[in-house]
């Protein structure tokens, strides 16, 4: 139906095995994201794990679609760069204002400000 079957073997292993530490991966940060009882703790675990595992679903997709169109499909990468660019930047911007809003309501989980 979709050149799926007319895969070589050498090339369906790797991709299932991306495929699996993708999804693996995914799995784990939506676990963590449901058990770390703080917030702090939370927004941390989805970003670092679940980058990790759209790297890996998206280098699957790249290899998969390069030797089925018989040439390189990049645009996989340049959503690589977009992911790993903007998570990092989201996760700083939310933790820092959670932690400006804790600090203005003075909150007990968050240390003070330093004094000059």
């Amino acid at each position: 139906m979709n050149g799926a079957a007319d895969l070589p073997l050498w090339l369906a292993l790797p991709v299932a095995l991306l495929l699996l530490a993708g999804a693996g991966l995914a799995l784990v940060g939506s676990i963590g994201l449901m058990r770390l009882r703080g917030f702090y703790d939370r927004v941390h675990a989805p970003a670092v794990v679940s980058t990790l595992g759209i790297g890996c679903v998206l280098l699957a997709s790249m290899l998969y679609f390069s030797v089925l169109q018989t040439r390189f499909v990049l645009h996989e990468l340049l959503i690589i760069v977009f992911v790993v660019v903007t998570t990092p930047v989201t996760l700083m911007l939310l933790t820092r204002a959670a932690l400006y809003r804790d600090r203005r309501e003075n909150s007990d989980e968050v240390p003070p400000l330093p004094e000059d």
